[in-house]
C-alpha cells in the first residue's frame, strides 16, 4: 500500500545536478518539505532558480566528507523542520578506468565521497531517526554496483557495490527502531552523468588498454540518449517512500532490470554447475 504523506521531510545529498536535483524538484512541486545539500549553495540555488530557502526548501552548503561539515549540515535541518523522515544519499561522481591505471589518490577520493560521505551522512542522521523511531534511508548505488560485468569502471562499481553490501547489512540493524532502508540501483538516465562535472576518467592511461577508452568513447557518445527518464526515476523512488513495506533493492530503468536478471541467472547457473563442489567443502 503507498501512502503519499506530504508532511514527511525529505533530506537529499548531491541535490545541485543530476538525479538529485530532479527528485528535489519533483518533491517542492508535489508539495513536500526538502532539504538539499550540495558543496556549493550558490549553484545549487542557480539550479534550482531562487535565491534563497522558504518555508519548504532549506538549501544547504555542505562537505559531506568533513564530519563537522556533515553535523552541522543535520543540525541545520533539524533546527528549520524539526525532524528528518526520508534521507536520499545521491551525491558521489563516476570514475572510469582499470584497477591498474587508477592511482591510489584517484582510488580513494572515489571511495571518500561516494562510500565515506554516505556513512557520514547516516551516522549523523541515525540519531534523530532512532529518537523518532522511524525514517527512510535510499542509498543511491547503480546497476554497476550489482553487476559489473561490462568493465571499464572498476573502482566506481566497487564504491557502488559497497553502498550495497553496507545497506544490506544496515537495513537489518535499523529495522528495530522502525527504520527502512531501500537500495537505488539505476541504469542508464539522461542526466548530466556522462559529463565531466560527474564523470572522471584515469588521468594516466595505459595503451594496453585501449578496450577500457574505447568502452569510455562509446559511453560519452551515449550522452543525451540515454533511455532513463529522470523525472519517472524522481517519481519512483516518492512512491517507494510512501509503501508500507518497501523494497531493499530499487532497480529502474529497463536496462537495470534486464542487467540483474542476467546476472541473478549467472550466478544461480554457477551454482548449479558447481554444487556438489560448493557443498562439499564442509566437515
Amino acid at each position: 500500500m503507498t501512502i503519499m504523506n506530504k508532511e514527511k521531510i525529505w533530506l537529499v545529498t548531491g541535490a545541485s545536478q543530476g538525479l538529485g536535483l530532479t527528485l528535489v524538484k519533483t518533491l517542492l512541486t508535489r508539495g513536500f518539505r526538502v532539504a538539499a545539500l550540495s558543496r556549493s549553495a550558490d549553484v545549487l540555488q542557480k539550479a534550482m532558480g531562487t535565491d534563497g530557502d522558504n518555508e519548504r526548501f532549506l538549501p544547504v552548503q555542505s562537505r559531506i566528507t568533513d564530519e563537522d561539515s556533515t553535523r552541522a549540515a543535520i543540525e541545520k535541518v533539524i533546527h528549520q523542520f524539526g525532524r528528518i523522515d526520508v534521507v536520499v544519499n545521491n551525491a558521489g561522481y563516476g570514475l572510469g578506468g582499470s584497477v591498474e591505471e587508477l592511482t591510489d589518490r584517484e582510488t580513494r577520493e572515489n571511495f571518500e565521497v561516494n562510500v565515506f560521505g554516505t556513512l557520514n551522512i547516516i551516522r549523523k542522521v541515525m540519531p534523530y531517526l532512532r529518537a523518532q523511531r522511524s525514517g527512510h534511508i535510499f542509498n543511491i548505488s547503480s546497476i554497476a554496483g550489482f553487476t559489473s560485468i561490462n568493465g571499464a569502471f572498476s573502482i566506481y562499481s566497487a564504491t557502488k557495490f559497497a553502498i550495497c553490501g553496507m545497506s544490506e547489512a544496515l537495513a537489518t540493524d535499523v529495522k528495530p527502531f522502525g527504520i527502512k532502508v531501500t537500495i537505488v540501483a539505476p541504469g542508464a538516465f539522461r542526466t548530466n552523468f556522462l559529463t565531466p562535472e560527474s564523470l572522471v576518467l584515469a588521468q594516466n592511461p595505459i595503451g594496453a588498454y585501449e578496450h577500457i577508452r574505447a568502452t569510455h568513447l562509446q559511453f560519452q557518445q551515449w550522452n543525451g540518449q540515454q533511455p532513463g527518464d529522470p523525472e519517472k526515476a524522481a517519481t519512483a523512488m516518492i512512491q517507494m517512500a510512501g509503501e508500507a513495506e518497501p523494497a531493499l533493492y530499487l532497480f529502474l530503468g529497463k536496462d537495470a532490470y534486464r542487467r540483474a536478471t542476467l546476472k541473478n541467472e549467472a550466478v544461480q547457473s554457477e551454482l548449479t554447475k558447481w554444487e556438489a563442489l560448493i557443498t562439499g567443502t564442509d566437515f
